[in-house]
């Protein structure tokens, strides 16, 4: 059990001091890029009757849901958490770790902010360490895998890295939590597989078992002691082939939140390195979607695992999120891909589902089980003519980042989606930006409801 007491020492042992610039750098990007996607997630399948069921769940004054309209509403924290998880997750627009193939904050943060907005003593310098650390013991499981997604990763994960970073935050015993957390463990690729929109839900019940965890920690229960690698531990059910150790030595002295991936795209992460080769063409050659005979994408297995699927007019949104026919069938159309692609006009077009079945994806010969790049795309024109173009690093990936300019224009596009107007984003982008200054972190969660009334 080395390698678990070695992720536990270095997620009890950081410090603020301790951080580097480039990682609150990159804390403070994706905690705006979350809050961003969340706003857009009011628009998502469930939503609505996500927000009725609270209501079912008990009252309470903890924390808020963000971007909700009615701004002295407050609910528990643990409802609280799944809600914002769930808002985070649900349109496919959040950042992602592609090493450990997670999605690291939407559990991380949503669980994180309602614990700050329930003790207001958390400072804004207790939230970026929190995120740090938690983002460190997520990302670090997740590239412990060895072998193919069974479960839904990035709900464990992002629930174990959230547990660890709460009971930090609360000076409680974090090999303890993570084995009180062990026990509440779920979520599966099937509701992937089949785009239900359950799968988001898999990541809201992560953040809301995070904060039940951490309340029953506080209150004396003790877990199992080898929830890691223990033989009935996280990594022996959850993973059939992995290595703790070599995913220690693979974050090396880095911090993994600097290993994170924007998503410039409202779908699957596995969606992305097709798309961004094939809008490079579509610039370079002017192509327009009439022009077009047939589209192959060739990928990394995982890819094809992930979004190879039949573009079906009676399928569910997320499910067209994670088909890369349909997707790029609307980049094709539109020139970008929205997430009102995704909605009840858009999922009406059968242009849209005609052009998809000119687009099929293939597996290549890569052995990496998580690797999401480099990808391939061959488009044949109606002429004739076949157009290549490749993509070795994703756009939005480390390698190949968003540049300021795009991700605040992502962040605008989403307030504006919810909000009406852009009134009052660029303020909270700068409060994000000054957010170790903040005495209570809390105040990050109340200020957009201030400004925009």
């Amino acid at each position: 059990m080395l390698a678990t007491k070695q992720l536990i020492a270095r997620c009890a042992g950081l410090s603020y001091s301790s951080l580097t610039a480039s990682a609150i750098t990159s804390a403070k990007r994706f905690i705006a890029d979350s809050l961003g996607v969340a706003l857009a997630g009011h628009r998502g399948v469930f939503t609505a009757g996500l927000l009725q069921t609270l209501d079912t769940l008990g009252t309470g004054s903890d924390a808020s849901i963000w971007g909700d309209r009615d701004a002295a509403r407050r609910f528990p924290a643990a409802s609280a958490a799944m809600a914002n998880a769930y808002l985070i997750h649900c349109q496919e627009f959040d950042c992602v770790h592609e090493p450990a193939v997670v999605h690291p904050m939407a559990v991380i943060l949503a669980s994180l902010m309602a614990e700050c907005q329930r003790n207001r003593q958390h400072s804004g310098k207790d939230l970026l360490l929190a995120v740090i650390a938690a983002v460190d013991v997520a990302a670090t499981l997740g590239m412990a895998s060895q072998s193919a997604l069974k479960f839904f990763r990035p709900a464990q994960c992002g629930g174990l890295g959230a547990v660890a970073a709460l009971a930090k935050l609360n000076g409680l015993d974090i090999q303890n939590a993570l084995g009180v957390m062990l026990g509440q463990l779920s979520g599966t690729m099937q509701a992937h597989r089949e785009g239900a929109a359950a799968l988001p839900m898999q990541i809201a019940y992560a953040a809301r078992n995070a904060i039940t965890t951490i309340d029953l920690c506080r209150f004396g229960l003790r877990g199992p002691q080898q929830a890691i690698e223990g033989e009935f531990g996280y990594l022996s059910l959850f993973e059939t082939q992995h290595d703790l150790a070599a995913a220690l030595d693979r974050l090396g002295d880095e911090f993994a939140i600097c290993q994170v991936s924007h998503k410039p795209f409202p779908s699957g992460r596995a969606t992305h390195g097709g798309l961004d080769a094939l809008l490079q063409l579509m610039q370079r050659h002017d192509l327009k979607a009439d022009q077009v005979r047939s589209l192959r994408l060739f990928a990394p297995p995982l890819v094809r695992q992930l979004v190879d699927r039949p573009a079906l007019t009676t399928q569910s949104p997320g499910y067209l999120k994670l088909c890369f026919p349909y997707c790029a069938a609307s980049v094709l159309l539109t020139g970008q891909l929205h997430v009102a692609d995704f909605e009840f006009a858009s999922l009406a077009e059968s242009e849209r589902f005609l052009l998809a079945e000119k687009i099929t994806v293939q597996a290549d010969v890569n052995l990496d089980p998580n690797a999401l790049s480099p990808i391939q795309i061959a488009l044949e024109l109606h002429s004739g003519e076949v157009l290549t173009s490749e993509c070795a690093e994703t756009l939005g990936s480390p390698k190949n980042p968003l540049s300021d300019a795009q991700h605040e224009a992502k962040f605008l596009q989403n307030w504006q989606l919810h909000f009406g107007d852009i009134k009052g984003a660029k303020a909270f982008l700068q409060n994000i930006d000054a957010l170790e200054s903040l005495e209570s972190a809390a105040d990050l969660a109340d200020f957009s409801k201030r400004d925009v009334g």
